[in-house]
């Protein structure tokens, strides 16, 4: 079975909102699509460990952020790959609270929906929330939505392990070891996320990591220092 085929069935990429006792949460979701015409309901798939399935099942609302193709990969991964228990991920981002009190991110959106659950139903790993569309709003009609399909295969994006559609990457065979293994170990490498690129010859000072560290004996705990993506996120740079 060629689970590749699952990435032809593509949806916006967006950002799915919530709140809980005056705090506010987000997370990149690929997975809301319409479901009835009228009135019109929506459903969105969210990952049950996540803090931002924890305030829709508190509060019942949440709203869709629509993205643009134009929005950047370390955007993406501030609310894709970084985990609100440890960041506020609304801090220093754009955005208004809606008529249910859920946020609406406005840097790089496209168009927003806000919505109340109806019912929720529970599936392995995900909660599948249906929910009525209360208000909705497009922002900027001269800009593209962000497709799942754009994001993987314009802008080289990953999906993380929390993601409905997540599933492991065909790994390349392993290439034989060479004299050379040195030269290979000092590599740059670039985060698929936001393009920061790691190179060994500067190291990471602000983050603890000397100048000559090799990008394979990082911490393991290291991330990105500009989106927080871990280091699973990055690609070895082919250098003429």
């Amino acid at each position: 079975m060629d689970l590749d085929t699952l990435f032809k069935l593509s949806y916006s990429m967006c950002i799915v909102s919530s709140k809980k006792n005056g705090n506010l949460n987000g997370c990149i979701v690929n997975t809301v699509a319409q479901i009835t015409p009228e009135p019109p309901i929506i459903i969105a798939s969210v990952n049950r460990c996540g803090l931002t399935c924890e305030y829709i099942e508190s509060s019942k609302v949440f709203t869709v952020s629509i993205l643009a193709e134009e929005t950047p990969m370390s955007f993406i991964g501030h609310f894709g790959f970084c985990c609100g228990r440890d960041k506020r991920k609304f801090e220093n981002v754009r955005y208004k609270i809606g008529q249910t009190g859920a946020p609406i991110v406005l840097d790089h959106t496209v168009a927003y929906i806000e919505a109340e659950v109806i019912q929720s139903i529970i599936i392995e790993t995900h909660t599948l929330f249906i929910a009525k569309v209360i208000g909705c709003e497009i922002l900027d009609n001269s800009r593209m939505p962000m497709t799942y399909s754009y994001y993987r295969d314009v802008k080289r994006g990953r999906t993380p392990k929390s993601a409905a559609t997540y599933h492991e990457e065909k790994k390349k065979q392993e290439k034989q070891k060479t004299v050379k293994e040195r030269d290979l170990k000092m590599k740059r490498y670039r985060c698929l996320l936001c393009s920061y690129i790691y190179d060994p010859q500067e190291g990471d000072p602000e983050n603890g990591v000397e100048p000559g560290t090799p990008f394979e004996d990082l911490p393991d705990g290291w991330v990105c220092p500009d989106c927080g993506a871990e280091k699973t996120e990055f690609e070895a740079i082919e250098e003429d």
